[in-house]
């Protein structure tokens, strides 16, 4: 009797069908993380590529404000500046108003206080703050009522100081003339009234 062993080659066709299935697998598995992971390299390189195209946005944003920003910057420290030399330019017209007030009234005042028959040669101010008046009469009444004049304007503080005064005979008509120069303090007339009214209350 011959007996035939076909369990060898059942178990070899065995084997080799199950080392086909194994490979089959490992290769459909290999080719799944391959995909999954070239996917994932896009999906990331999409998501890198979108947020560094929002950051160049940002920036290119940012540097647009900057520049806008910087202009208005100017544009204040140029109003700025202009605001400053407005601002200089009414402190100087101010201060022009109040110094012309007080020579013009000194001036008025003393036109005012000139009697008959006086007339004036020059007029100086002084470093200390005093006026020195020059001119010319025909009598020493003349020269006092002048001073009495210039004391009762309110303008000038009392009392008003008598220089010099000298005679000079004159030709024609014939007659004398007197020279003479007087020194006084011109203030306006509210400012002798403030000190006082300060002192007594």
């Amino acid at each position: 009797m011959i007996r035939i062993n076909l369990l060898a080659t059942e178990r070899a066709k065995a084997k080799k069908k199950f080392s086909l299935a194994v490979g089959q697998k490992l290769v459909i598995a290999c080719s799944l993380i391959m995909v999954v992971t070239a996917l994932f390299v896009g999906w990331r390189y999409w998501a890198l590529q979108r947020d560094s195209a929002k950051l160049d946005a940002d920036i290119i944003a940012a540097q647009q404000e900057t520049t806008r920003l910087h202009s208005v910057i100017q544009q204040v420290q140029q109003f700025e500046q202009r605001k400053a030399q407005l601002q200089q330019r009414v402190q100087l017209i101010e201060q022009l108003r109040k110094g012309q007030t007080g020579p013009v009234h000194m001036l008025d005042q003393i036109s005012r206080s000139l009697p008959p028959m006086l007339w004036l040669t020059e007029l100086k101010e002084q470093p200390d703050g005093s006026v020195l008046i020059d001119g010319r009469c025909t009598s020493m009444t003349s020269v006092s009522d002048f001073v009495a004049n210039l004391e009762a304007s309110g303008y000038f503080k009392r009392s008003i100081e008598i220089v010099s005064s000298q005679t000079e005979p004159m030709t024609t008509p014939p007659g004398e003339m007197v020279k003479f120069s007087i020194k006084a303090i011109f203030q306006q007339p509210g400012a002798a009234a403030k000190p006082a009214a300060k002192t007594g209350g």
